[in-house]
């Protein structure tokens, strides 16, 4: 596989006056078309890092390699043609009066003809299925809607890579699955790159794999299953664990012998279906 992201000794504080780094010798690397989560507490360092990604900031010491381009300040405007980000409030992202404005607005700033802008448009309003709400005015959205044409104003630029940093932080559950929903589906359909900065685990156990900051190291990474393999040691690390893993422990305590591997919560529900249930 082709890599996304490589990133070398990372070292970044924001002010010589700070106690500690923000980010302190991170190493890491996300392949091409791979779902990676980035959890932790607050001031763990995920969204700095996520920032060091898409050139908001540049490091002190180590180097960021974007889809084999290292981050400097003369070809930042390049790197960000290829990873889109997606707040944690859409309201902050809007700047159209009407929806298909609004994602128009990136095509705009970029000098693409309008027969193909519009084209373009319409397509990515189509594949985050609000193409129904083209001439509505965004503030007038659900939160999930507004999410989905945020998504859909970053996809009309073709990135390579999505960033969401907490972008389902704010929302009711319908609305986090609809935008969860939505970017899994765009994955598949463009092999995007994601990256998730979330504090929901459960929105991380979708993931392929997961880094796990603390005070700007990178303390654990691997697949969900070797992670939640930690079990309460996570809740050290300001974490929580997934439902499915809370029902397994408490399972247990009941006496109930349950399968030591990791389960999503779909294949949770099958066990206790299968296994307890109909017996």
């Amino acid at each position: 596989m082709t890599e996304a992201i490589n990133i070398k000794n990372l070292t970044f504080r924001y002010s010589p006056d700070d106690k500690r780094n923000a980010l302190d010798d991170v190493s890491l690397t996300i392949q091409q078309g791979e779902w990676v989560a980035i959890v932790g507490s607050n001031g763990s360092g995920k969204s700095t890092l996520a920032k060091t990604i898409n050139g908001l900031i540049l490091p002190e010491q180590g180097s960021v390699e974007v889809f084999g381009q290292t981050l400097a300040e003369e070809n930042i405007w390049d790197i960000r043609k290829n990873v889109g980000m997606v707040f944690q409030n859409p309201d902050n992202q809007f700047v159209g009066a009407t929806v298909e404005d609004d994602v128009a607005f990136g095509l705009e700033n970029q000098g693409i003809p309008r027969d193909e802008m519009v084209q373009r448009v319409m397509s990515a309003l189509k594949k985050v299925r609000m193409e129904e709400f083209m001439t509505r005015e965004p503030v007038r959205l659900s939160g999930g809607q507004k999410q989905r044409v945020a998504i859909a104003g970053v996809v009309a630029l073709a990135p390579k890579m999505i960033i969401l940093d907490e972008a389902t932080s704010m929302l009711d559950p319908k609305g986090r699955r609809e935008v969860i929903a939505t970017i899994r589906q765009l994955k598949e359909e463009e092999n995007l790159t994601v990256i998730s900065i979330t504090h929901d685990i459960d929105e991380a156990a979708l993931a392929n794999r997961i880094f796990v900051m603390q005070e700007g190291h990178l303390k654990l990474e691997g697949t969900p299953a070797d992670i939640f393999a930690y079990g309460e040691q996570l809740i050290e690390l300001g974490l929580d664990l997934p439902f499915a893993e809370k029902l397994k422990a408490a399972l247990a305590k009941l006496g109930v012998t349950v399968p030591a591997a990791y389960m999503t919560e779909e294949r949770m529900l099958d066990w206790i279906w299968t296994s307890l249930l109909k017996k």
